[in-house]
């Protein structure tokens, strides 16, 4: 519900603009449309990873591998494998679920989760070609530091 409202809000203020300045709002959304075409190939070449990806490890595979037995082991393959992947919060907290389900551990769901949402050497390509070989890897290392402590402190809380 909320996702709606947010695309009826950007409608009506695009509507809003389009009011204000036909054409600065119609040079915008070609720009906008630009920046689409040149993104495209790459975020579906992401897409098709990611896809095969999901097909080749289960979340039954996956849990398997990251239950509440399988320690610092366990940590650093969630941690693998959410920094190779790109899921959206809408996919990832139902495949959580699921793999907690299966036995998976909390603190390895929460490194997949962190990892998937924050890190991302999948897109490495496109953010380096938008802000630079060095923040693209200063943000991705700085985010799995992060991702570990997120993990960390989810495992004394739970």
């Amino acid at each position: 519900m909320f996702t709606i409202g947010l695309y009826l809000l950007a409608f009506v203020l695009l509507f809003i603009s389009l009011f204000k300045s036909r054409k600065k709002t119609l040079l915008a959304l070609k720009k906008a449309w630009k920046s689409f075409e040149n993104i495209l190939p790459l975020f579906l070449s992401i897409l098709f990873v990611i896809g095969i990806m999901l097909a080749i490890l289960s979340p039954q595979v996956i849990s398997k591998i990251m239950g509440q037995q399988s320690g610092i082991l366990g940590i650093m393959l969630a941690a693998l494998i959410g920094s190779c992947t790109v899921i959206p919060g809408f996919v990832t907290f139902p495949l959580a679920a699921t793999l907690l389900k299966n036995g998976a551990g909390m603190v390895q769901i929460t490194m997949l989760i962190s990892t998937s949402v924050m890190v991302g050497i999948i897109t490495i390509p496109i953010e380096a070609k938008y802000w630079g070989m060095k923040a693209t890897y200063i943000r991705n290392s700085l985010a799995l530091v992060f991702s570990f402590i997120i993990a960390f402190v989810m495992g004394v809380l739970i």
